[in-house]
């Protein structure tokens, strides 16, 4: 990394404030980008993060403020002008066409051409310099669906490169990859800030920021908190000036002690026998007890999810059986399971979870009036009553029911997701990384409502990719790798790098 100093920033916005209908976005937000550093951007959900990035990239008009690129004033009125400025952005979501080979994604709209006609050869050719330039060894006519969601996250860095960016947006491009997968894109990230390239970089790992940032901008609620060198910012610091408050609820969930012990063994509500799904998880065992929180931990594809639907009906075994306190059941789709008081919480809150064209109401109503059936409505004073509860209890932002869910924040979409499912008053809850991509506030606030509600005698079975979370939250860990339950362990006294031992295969230190 250079330094800063007596250098003109790749990228300065000063002043900029964005305002919508009622809401004011961002208030007089400054931001500094310098050639060969990465710069992390922290918040919670809804500081401003993506309004911000938004506004530098001509997506969001300014109500003021100034933006400045290599020293020069501009003004972006889309994204493909601050593209041809230098400015690439590279979403969470990957934006790339998996039907087309690699070279085709990589140099979409910028192939080599004869003439009319598309030099293929020429184009691959230039692909492969590009990815060549990453470190990457990739060919570039194989599929783009043929990689993992790894690869194609760097498929799309590539993609972004070649327009020759003077500043790479990077917003949570981690949030589906494993550790290994992990460091491959911060190996990339580090070449491209040897380069000169300017990074802004979003994430909601910590561990992460620390890691591979130089610099950081905070926001809190729309406004600036502060710049600093991230070496010089201690952790506990940086949260509390991100949620405005001290660490107090997570600090309380890492102190509370285990209940493991003091759970009444008797009957489960739920117990899994051999259930298995070819070619999905391998025949496993798995009980549940009421008011306990059963942790499932392994690396990405190891298997947690499969299991997790099996446990549902929302995909069906092909072996093993499953009994709801005592008796037999067949779960043969989710609404089955909702008929069993189970409900499932996917970890792809787009896709399986919430509706972004209805309201935070008609979201949290969903599954509840699935259940009553759709010829008998829910009365909407019950509808009121439902929403105006689980609105206040998880602190969704805005508290208006009539908001569009695909104008919240991940954060409070995730909220948004949990109030539908508690709605339907479950007494087994599987949650598949509902805290997945959002803030450690919003964080802490899920963390500590899923242990009040195993306080309350919910059953839970909880997943998450960050084991300190499993080992904080949970009183029985299953291990899951290779698509096998391999290990089950009570948490009395149980460590993250325990877990982890387990995950590789070795024994846990007595």
């Amino acid at each position: 990394m250079t330094t800063t100093s007596d250098r003109v920033p790749v990228v300065r916005m000063s002043g900029i404030s964005v305002e919508f209908p009622g809401v004011k976005a961002l208030q007089e937000v400054d931001l500094t980008l310098h050639a060969g550093e990465v710069h992390a951007l922290m918040g919670e959900n809804g500081a401003g993060k993506s309004t911000l990035i938004k506004a530098l990239t001509g997506v969001n008009r300014l109500s003021a403020g100034t933006i400045h690129v290599g020293g020069q004033e501009q003004v972006f009125a889309t994204p493909a002008q601050a593209q041809a400025a230098g400015i690439s952005t590279v979403y969470q979501e990957v934006n790339l066409c998996e039907n087309l080979s690699v070279a085709e994604n990589i140099m979409l709209g910028h192939e080599a051409r004869r003439g009319p006609f598309v030099d293929w050869r020429t184009t691959r050719a230039r692909s492969r310099e590009h990815l060549r330039a990453l470190n990457l060894d990739i060919d570039p006519a194989s599929s783009l669906s043929s990689h993992s969601l790894a690869v194609q996250q760097l498929v799309a860095i590539a993609r972004a490169m070649v327009v020759d960016a003077r500043l790479l947006i990077l917003d949570e491009p981690t949030s589906s990859l494993d550790a290994d997968e992990v460091q491959q894109l911060f190996t990339v990230m580090r070449t491209l800030r040897d380069r000169g390239v300017a990074i802004l970089f979003v994430s909601h790992f910590l561990e992460q920021v620390y890691e591979v940032s130089d610099r950081m901008t905070v926001l809190r609620n729309g406004r600036l908190v502060g710049e600093y060198r991230t070496a010089e910012l201690p952790r506990l610091e940086l949260v509390s000036r991100m949620i405005g408050t001290s660490l107090e609820v997570l600090e309380q969930l890492q102190e509370t002690p285990k209940r493991a012990e003091a759970l009444e063994h008797g009957e489960p509500y739920l117990r899994a026998t051999s259930l298995g799904r070819k070619g999905s998880v391998q025949p496993f065992d798995l009980d549940v007890h009421p008011g306990e929180i059963v942790g499932l931990a392994g690396l990405l594809g190891s298997g947690r999810t499969e299991l997790a639907r099996l446990l549902t009906g929302a995909d069906r075994p092909d072996s093993g059986t499953v009994e709801v306190q005592g008796r037999p059941v067949r779960l043969r789709n989710p609404r089955a399971a909702l008929g069993q008081d189970i409900a499932f919480s996917s970890e792809s809150r787009k896709t399986e979870g919430i509706v972004g064209d209805l309201t935070v109401r008609e979201n949290i109503v969903l599954a509840m009036q699935a259940e009553r059936g759709w010829a008998r409505r829910i009365p909407r004073k019950v509808a009121d009553e439902v929403v105006a509860r689980y609105v206040e209890a998880l602190g969704i932002r805005p508290a208006d029911p009539e908001a569009l869910v695909r104008n919240l924040s991940g954060g409070n979409q995730q909220k948004v997701l949990l109030a539908r499912w508690l709605a339907t008053e479950p007494r087994l809850l599987v949650l598949d990384e509902p805290t997945r991509g959002i803030d450690v506030g919003a964080k802490a606030e899920i963390q500590r409502l899923v242990a009040n509600l195993a306080t309350e005698g919910m059953s839970v079975v909880f997943i998450s990719a960050e084991l300190e979370e499993v080992v904080r939250l949970s009183h029985r860990i299953a291990v899951i790798r290779d698509r096998r339950k391999v290990a089950e362990v009570v948490n009395d006294d149980v460590s993250a790098d325990d877990v982890v031992q387990l995950i590789a295969g070795s024994e846990v230190p007595a």
